[in-house]
């Protein structure tokens, strides 16, 4: 392999133009997760913008582009998946029948250990290095909207009998009921932002938009378009006023959910989920093949699948000090949460002391 490693800034149009080309070809040559838009150039180029470290290392076999491998670097050598934390896809793009020595990539690269924790399918190499397996539910929609429905409806009947129902008494109730399925008013966009903050707040969980970066990134997705990429921010409106929203990537053939919320005040209509069934029927009359749920235990996800594509989490690394030094910090604390968010015993008594948290948080600020 002949590897050279770019800054975000460093590839050249021909490089991206390949790559995109790569993502575009996936679902004819058996890897259609590969086309996910969290591996697109444009997302790993926007976090580049606002996280120090990205790297792109480009991989060519008989001088044309193979592979392109996105990363985050520190100064120590110490890898990480491009936006971990809040990537729902990562891994190296390439073309059919590649094939590489996940640590000749690491040390190309200058690293010392490669972590992530969303590795799509299919990357044998960096499988070997030691991860573990998570399910990532989808929403399949290749077949049309009404076929999707009526999977739903032959196995989550009461479900998707009481969630249409909702949406009909939401109208009753409020006046037409309007969808939207790519808003260009950034106003809505901070107003999903906030409805998103208070949820993590109330749910005692972190507030991923009190990270300016993170806030900066999403903004910058939204306002970033193209035939194999964009940021779709998707809004369900009741009469004049946004009472769900979500936004998400998409590229040529799959939408990443990535941020919902609604407003509270609207909870008894389960607003969210209708917006879910809205997006889907959009979605499908644009060609989109399926909606990545993302990975996560979710009651709204098991109601709204139609299967589940397998993720990975854990890292490669070379024998070095720094890698030895990196696993034993970060390998308890992952084995520790992953233990909880697995068993039932765990996570639900877990979850009840958050929310409580949460509470007493948001009534000590009033």
């Amino acid at each position: 392999m002949n590897i050279t490693v770019h800054r975000p800034g460093e590839l050249t149009a021909a490089d991206r133009a390949a790559w995109t080309a790569l993502q575009s070809k996936a679902h004819l040559n058996g890897s259609p997760d590969l086309a996910n838009p969290f591996l697109s150039p444009e997302f790993a180029l926007a976090t580049g913008q606002w996280r120090r470290g990205v790297r792109i290392a480009v991989v060519h076999e008989d001088g044309e582009p193979a592979a392109f491998f996105p990363f985050q670097r520190s100064i120590t050598g110490v890898g990480r998946a491009v936006g971990l934390g809040v990537s729902d896809c990562q891994g190296l793009v390439h073309r059919p029948g590649f094939d590489w020595d996940a640590r000749q990539l690491l040390r190309a690269c200058g690293l010392a250990v490669w972590e992530f924790d969303h590795l799509v399918g299919g990357q044998g190499p960096f499988e070997a290095g030691g991860s573990v397996s998570f399910p990532s539910p989808v929403m399949d929609i290749d077949q049309g909207y009404d076929t999707y429905l009526g999977q739903l409806r032959e196995h989550s009947p009461k479900f998707t009998r009481t969630t249409l129902a909702k949406d009909r008494k939401l109208a009753r109730d409020h006046g037409a009921v309007r969808y939207v399925h790519d808003e260009r008013d950034p106003e809505v966009l901070a107003t999903l932002m906030g409805w998103k903050s208070a949820q993590y707040r109330r749910t005692g969980r972190s507030d991923r938009f009190a990270h300016p970066w993170i806030t900066q990134l999403v903004r910058r997705l939204f306002h970033t378009r193209s035939d194999s990429f964009a940021g779709i921010l998707s809004v369900l409106y009741a009469g004049d006023a946004p009472i769900a929203a979500h936004f998400g990537l998409r590229s040529e053939r799959i939408l990443a959910c990535w941020f919902p919320a609604y407003d509270p005040a609207f909870s008894k209509y389960s607003p969210g989920l209708v917006l879910h069934l809205r997006m889907a029927e959009a979605a499908a009359a644009e060609g989109i093949a399926y909606l990545d749920l993302g990975r996560g235990q979710k009651a709204y996800k098991d109601s709204l699948k139609t299967r589940e594509l397998a993720v990975s989490e854990g890292w490669v690394a070379l024998r070095h000090p720094v890698a030895l030094g990196h696993r034993a910090r970060r390998a308890p604390v992952r084995a520790l949460r992953n233990t909880v968010q697995s068993r039932p015993e765990f996570f639900e008594p877990a979850d009840k002391l958050l929310k409580k948290m949460g509470k007493f948080r948001s009534h000590s600020r009033e």
